[in-house]
C-alpha cells in the first residue's frame, strides 16, 4: 500500500524544511497564474467551536405570513430561524434595503426567500421579483426551496441560466413569472433580447455578491440593475464586505439595514494537511488509496480544468470508486443529476472545477481533496469550506509535490 504523509505536524516540518523561497509573499505568483502559496497554509489543527448556540427572538411562527405558507414552513421542519434569519425577516418585511453579510449555509436563501413570497401573493403585475447568483447551481437551489416553500399559493418561478436551451427559457419568461432566478450573463442576454422586461420589477436580491465580483459579473450587474426602477426593494448578501462591495451598495441600495451574523472562518473548525506526491501518477494512485479507507463516505475532489476533472472522475469509476464529475462542459441537466447523485450519496466521490467551490449547499461532506493546488487562497478557503459545517467535523488534504 503506498504510503504518504498523513500527519499534519510531520507534513509541515517537511514542507517548510524543503520549500524553495521566492515568492510566497501576498500577490506573488507562478508562471501559470497560481500564487505561489506556502504548503505550511495548508496545515491546520481544527479548533472546535465555541460559539454559543444562537437564542432567536422569534419563531417562525412569529413572523406575519400567511396560513399557506406558514404550513409550507412547518412542513420542512422549520421552527426556530437562525441569525440571518431572525434578523433580516423582520426588516424586510418592513421593506427596507438590507445587507446580509453571513458565511454560506447559514440559512439566507429563506431569509429572503419567505418574507417577498408572503408579500408577491395577489401581485398583479409580474414578473416582479429578480434574485441574481453567480452559478447556474446555486439558482437551482433557490428555486427548488422557492417550489417547496410557495406550493399551494399560485405563485411561479423561471430558472434563466447558461448551458441550458434560450428557447425554452424565452417560453417560460412568456408565461411571466412572478420571480426569475438568473445567472448574470443569461439575464442580460435576454434583457438584449427584449424578451426580459424589467420595467415592473419590484425587488431585487443580489446573492452571492462578492462572489458575482470575482467571476467578473460587474459589467452585466450594472446593465441588469440599470434597466430597473429606482423605487424598488433591494436585498444584498455576500461574505465578506469588501471596498468593491461597499462601492456597490452604495450604488444599489437605499439607506440599507446592515445584518452581520459572519461566523469564524471554516477553514479554522477543518482538520488540514498536506499529501507529498512524486508525479501526478504517483497522485492519482494515492488518491485511490485514500479513497478506499474507512470514513471517506462522501469526498469533494478538486481539480483544475474541465478535461482533468472528467479524465479523474472516469478513472475513479472504472477503478471501483463511484463518481461523477461537474464542470462546465457539461450542460445544465447534467450537472444536476450528478450533484443530486452526490447530494443522495448514489455516488461518494464528487470531482469538480472551482465551479462547484462556493455557494452550494452539500450537506454531510466528509472530505475535501485538492487534487490540484487552488489558484488562490482565497479559493482553497472556499473549496475546504464544504466540509466541516454546522458545527461537523471535517478533513481537507492537498497534494503538493514531493520535495
Amino acid at each position: 500500500m503506498p504510503q504518504f504523509q498523513k500527519s499534519g505536524q510531520r507534513s509541515f516540518h517537511a514542507a517548510r524544511r524543503n520549500f524553495r523561497p521566492g515568492g510566497s509573499g501576498k500577490g506573488a505568483h507562478r508562471s501559470n497564474g497560481k500564487q505561489n502559496i506556502h504548503p505550511s497554509k495548508f496545515i491546520n489543527k481544527a479548533t472546535a467551536y465555541e460559539e454559543k448556540p444562537y437564542e432567536p427572538a422569534h419563531r417562525f411562527a412569529d413572523f406575519p405570513f400567511g396560513a399557506e405558507l406558514q404550513y409550507n414552513i412547518a412542513k420542512k421542519g422549520f421552527e426556530l430561524p437562525s441569525a440571518i434569519q431572525d434578523q433580516a425577516i423582520p426588516l424586510i418585511v418592513e421593506g427596507r434595503d438590507v445587507i446580509g453579510l453571513a458565511n454560506t449555509g447559514t440559512g439566507k436563501t429563506a431569509a429572503f426567500l419567505l418574507p417577498i413570497i408572503e408579500r408577491q401573493r395577489g401581485i398583479m403585475l409580474r414578473p416582479s421579483v429578480l434574485i441574481v447568483t453567480p452559478t447556474r447551481e446555486l439558482a437551482q437551489q433557490i428555486v427548488e426551496e422557492f417550489n417547496d416553500f410557495a406550493r399551494g399559493l399560485d405563485l411561479e418561478a423561471a430558472l434563466i441560466v447558461g448551458g441550458v436551451n434560450i428557447d425554452r427559457q424565452i417560453r417560460s419568461l412568456r408565461r411571466r413569472p412572478h420571480f426569475i432566478v438568473g445567472t448574470p450573463g443569461r439575464l442580460k442576454d435576454l434583457i438584449e433580447r427584449r424578451e426580459l422586461q424589467m420595467k415592473n420589477m419590484t425587488t431585487l436580491v443580489l446573492d452571492e455578491a462578492d462572489r458575482m465580483l470575482d467571476m467578473g459579473f460587474l459589467p452585466d450587474i450594472k446593465r441588469i440593475v440599470g434597466g430597473m426602477p429606482r423605487e424598488r426593494q433591494t436585498l444584498f448578501f455576500s461574505a465578506t464586505m469588501t471596498p468593491d462591495i461597499k462601492a456597490l451598495t452604495a450604488q444599489f441600495l437605499h439607506d440599507p439595514a446592515t445584518v452581520q451574523v459572519r461566523t469564524g472562518e471554516t477553514s479554522e473548525h477543518v482538520e488540514q494537511d498536506v499529501i507529498e506526491a512524486r508525479d501526478k501518477a504517483h497522485k492519482i494512485e494515492l488518491l485511490q488509496d485514500l479513497l478506499q479507507r474507512d470514513g471517506y463516505t462522501k469526498v469533494l475532489v478538486f481539480g483544475d480544468t474541465k478535461y482533468g476533472v472528467q479524465r479523474l472522475s472516469d478513472l475513479l469509476h472504472k477503478s471501483g470508486i463511484p463518481s461523477v464529475a461537474i464542470h462546465g462542459n457539461k450542460n445544465q441537466s447534467q450537472r444536476q443529476k450528478a450533484l443530486q447523485q452526490f447530494k443522495d450519496e448514489r455516488v461518494r466521490v464528487l470531482v469538480a472545477t472551482d465551479v462547484a467551490a462556493r455557494g452550494l449547499d452539500i450537506p454531510n461532506v466528509t472530505h475535501v481533496i485538492n487534487f490540484d493546488t487552488p489558484k488562490t487562497y482565497e479559493d482553497y478557503v472556499h473549496r475546504i469550506g464544504r466540509t466541516g459545517r454546522g458545527g461537523a467535523s471535517g478533513r481537507a488534504h492537498t497534494f503538493i509535490d514531493a520535495r
